[in-house]
């Protein structure tokens, strides 16, 4: 695949594309239909990506890539004024849950059917290190107790994703995703919290 950062017209391709995919699913969609839904050639797409696997990898690099970025902005707000453990546990959770939530269709695609390269596998660690190590940090200020907050704060990083995941995608029958949301939630910040 060619250089594609940062191109309007292959942007335009990813978009159409991720629609596509969530309105008729990954096996109904044809790069003809994402050309045109994009308004360009099929001779466009194919010079950014030579056939649909390669836009559905693409869509998952651009997918982890914004992946982290709510988590570590609220990160980073976190630092303002800085709340207590249970605020701190919600406000992360619920940024994780934010970007289940907002394509829900285009997540659960993506998490099938999307190939695990060792590049994405390795991009994938590597923003899970990231996040830790923030995490870590508002461990050491709130203070919870924890004995090892690096190690914890990669864990519970780990975990919530696969927590909220499940919480956002298939909640149990009879429950909301908010309630699931809200357990996750309390889940952590009791397990964070020192025993007295």
């Amino acid at each position: 695949m060619r250089n594609r950062l940062c191109c309007a017209p292959f942007d335009a391709i990813l978009d159409s594309a991720a629609r596509l995919f969530q309105q008729h699913g990954y096996a109904a969609t044809t790069t003809n239909r994402v050309a045109e839904l994009a308004g360009v050639s099929i001779g466009t797409l194919y010079h950014y990506v030579p056939n649909k696997d390669a836009l559905l990898y693409a869509l998952a690099e651009r997918h982890l890539r914004q992946s982290g970025e709510s988590p570590l902005a609220e990160l980073n707000a976190l630092c303002e004024g800085p709340p207590p453990l249970d605020q701190t546990a919600g406000r992360l959770i619920l940024a994780v849950a934010e970007i289940h939530r907002a394509q829900p269709r285009m997540h659960q695609l993506l998490f099938e059917q999307a190939p695990r390269t060792p590049e994405i596998i390795a991009r994938l660690r590597q923003l899970e290190q990231l996040l830790a190590e923030e995490v870590a940090f508002h461990l050491r200020r709130v203070d919870p107790g924890c004995p090892e907050p690096d190690l914890t704060a990669l864990l519970m990083v780990q975990a919530v994703e696969a927590q909220v995941h499940g919480a956002v995608l298939a909640p149990p029958q009879g429950r909301s995703t908010d309630q699931c949301v809200d357990v996750v939630i309390s889940f952590w910040v009791r397990s964070l919290t020192r025993a007295d």
